[in-house]
């Protein structure tokens, strides 16, 4: 008797998908998950979907000649339904690019495995070892998943990122219904399930840069070759840095040059771009940046004024006590720059001051910073010591 697992066919008609879905759509909870590209193109090219309910499992050829997605779309949205995923914002980034829609309700076993207290951003990997106690073969990582056809060997590693996946969620939901953290969850899942947590606004591309100026005209020049250059990326379908990279941005908007002849002397700008219409597609951005009132010209704020303050390192010790007593990582209640703003102001818009977050650490924070309570040490720990008035 043969030891060889039968082969793994992909869905690649319409009607078998319609059926797909249309059962899936009675299930409790689905598992999804998917292979994409991205090295070549600025949008994700989608190569493979694979998704299970509690008991079947499937692959989705999306590019299979003809194949009509709708149903599928229908599916991840579809409310009753709850869409298990482990770190889902790029497959939703992907599932908004193709159908205008975010995935809901939703369950992230990446943002579930934070709030029981693993290590920030845990490994799919991790999960498997901890919750299904297999280790998996990740030879097939690397694969090309636009390449066809596809091993049964490839096909297998992708289809067990969803049928390990079922496991995980059910151990997750118990995990989460005996420690009273799905409300914590529910929290997490309504920024991930916002439409504009997936809109791309170009005027805003400026700011993911990283350099220390301040500078008013420089800035403006940054926001409009920035936006230049992520509406051209997205138009020609490239990767933002094969346009142009982070660096010769920051060139450009330092040198401000005023011709394609002083593009072409910068460098990291290569004299074939400067001499192109995307040469000259810059310098038309860069003298449109030139005449905007100063009212429109984008401010950076001094980071340098944020993390003066010392308060914001005793804040970072007790925000390390509170999640080691609760078993939650640290970075899902307070990022780093939350806690230098709140160490320099009230705090009152930050997430850390809403809903579970205030209860766990919040509250105990401001207390901290008012003096009712102070920090030391006990062997190994931080003990946390309330104050008499």
């Amino acid at each position: 008797m043969s030891d060889t697992p039968p082969p793994i066919v992909p869905i690649s008609d319409t009607a078998t998908l319609s059926e797909v879905c249309a059962r899936f759509k009675s299930a409790p909870y689905i598992t999804v998950d998917t292979e994409f590209m991205r090295e070549k193109t600025y949008f994700s090219k989608l190569c493979l979907i694979q998704v299970a309910n509690p008991d079947e499992a499937y692959i989705i050829d999306p590019l299979a000649d003809g194949l009509d997605l709708t149903e599928f779309w229908s599916l991840l949205t579809d409310e009753p339904v709850l869409k298990v995923l482990h770190s889902a914002r790029q497959d939703f980034e992907i599932f908004y690019q193709a159908s205008g829609k975010v995935p809901a309700p939703v369950f992230d076993t990446q943002v579930a495995a934070m709030v029981l207290g693993f290590a920030d951003s845990a490994g799919y990997q991790l999960l498997v070892e901890q919750y299904c106690g297999v280790r998996l073969d990740k030879s097939s990582r690397f694969t090309d998943w636009s390449q066809r056809p596809l091993s049964n060997k490839q096909l297998s590693y992708a289809l067990g990122d969803v049928t390990y996946l079922r496991q995980i969620y059910e151990r997750m939901r118990d995990q989460l219904d005996e420690n009273q953290r799905s409300s914590w969850l529910s929290e997490e899942m309504t920024v991930l399930t916002s439409d504009k947590t997936y809109e791309i606004d170009p005027d805003s591309a400026w700011r993911r840069l990283k350099h220390r100026s301040r500078d008013a005209v420089f800035l403006g020049q940054l926001k409009a070759i920035a936006a230049w250059r992520e509406n051209t990326a997205q138009t020609i379908n490239i990767p933002r840095a094969r346009l142009v990279s982070d660096d010769a941005l920051l060139q450009i908007a330092a040198q401000k040059p005023q011709s394609q002849a002083d593009l072409e002397k910068i460098r990291g700008v290569s004299s074939g771009f400067a001499k192109s219409k995307n040469g000259a597609g810059v310098i038309t951005a860069l003298q449109a940046a030139q005449a905007l009132p100063k009212e429109d010209i984008p401010q950076r704020k001094d980071r340098s004024v944020l993390r003066s303050n010392p308060l914001g390192d005793l804040l970072k010790l007790l925000l390390k006590a509170r999640a080691q007593e609760v078993g939650v990582a640290p970075k899902l209640i307070a990022s780093a720059d939350d806690l230098d703003r709140l160490a320099n102001t009230d705090g009152d818009r930050l997430n850390l001051m809403q809903g579970w977050r205030y209860e766990v650490f919040g509250k105990e924070a401001l207390a901290l910073k008012s003096g009712q309570i102070a920090l030391t040490a006990k062997g190994k720990d931080i003990e946390i010591l309330e104050l008499d008035d």
